[in-house]
């Protein structure tokens, strides 16, 4: 597989640690809990009757297993964790200082693109302002007006046109070499269950042998 295969098998290994840690983490579906109405205490010839909390999980009587199996994917996890890493390092570049590097250039052009955007302007607001007066009984009372607001950039537009630019052509060159990466690498992996299949066709796979 190649390394843009490997983290959607990471992934999936993650989203199956994910299923089993909550469904292990309900107490219902770890524990057997009875209840038991003492009937015969309130009335001699009254039977008691005892009722099982039904658990939330079809797995309740696999609660072991499943232990286990959440152990397993933990390591296949590490396994695959440590062949990605191997195979990082037969890049022509740092893949992960590269993918960051890419996000803040992307993040510093959204901030350029806003300036970019934006424009001087010159308008005026109805009613919105205020002001005093005295009236002819001599009290001081308020009065609206209009409000002119103008509105004037604070930059060098042209710079910052011309570094947005620049950020947008080193960012497009960058996702490129790592889309590249990403197809043409090598990991030297082999997947214990098809990335398509559900929770449940893993899980039989690995009770049935496969994981041991």
């Amino acid at each position: 597989m190649n390394l843009k295969e490997a983290f959607r098998y990471q992934n999936k290994l993650q989203s199956f640690m994910d299923e089993i840690q909550c469904i292990l983490a309900n107490d219902s579906n770890i524990t057997k809990v009875e209840n038991t109405n003492l009937r015969h205490k309130v009335m001699a010839d009254a039977m008691d009757e005892t009722v099982r909390v039904a658990p939330d999980s079809e797995y309740h009587a696999q609660i072991t297993k499943l232990a286990e199996f959440l152990l397993w994917l933990l390591a296949e996890k590490q396994r695959l964790f440590m062949a990605v890493r191997k195979a990082k390092e037969q890049l022509p570049i740092d893949l992960d200082s590269e993918v960051s590097l890419n996000a803040l250039r992307q993040s510093v052009a959204r901030t350029l693109r806003h300036m970019n955007d934006l424009r001087s302007s010159e308008q005026v607001i109805s009613n919105g302002g205020t002001g005093y007066r005295f009236n002819a009984d001599g009290n001081q009372v308020s009065y609206r007006c209009d409000v002119k607001r103008v509105v004037t950039i604070n930059y060098d537009r042209n710079l910052v046109r011309k570094e947005l630019a620049k950020l947008n052509k080193k960012s497009d060159e960058t996702s490129a070499q790592l889309d590249l990466c990403l197809v043409t690498s090598k990991v030297e992996y082999d997947p214990p269950f098809d990335v398509n299949s559900s929770f449940a066709e893993a899980f039989e796979n690995y009770v049935s042998g496969a994981g041991a």
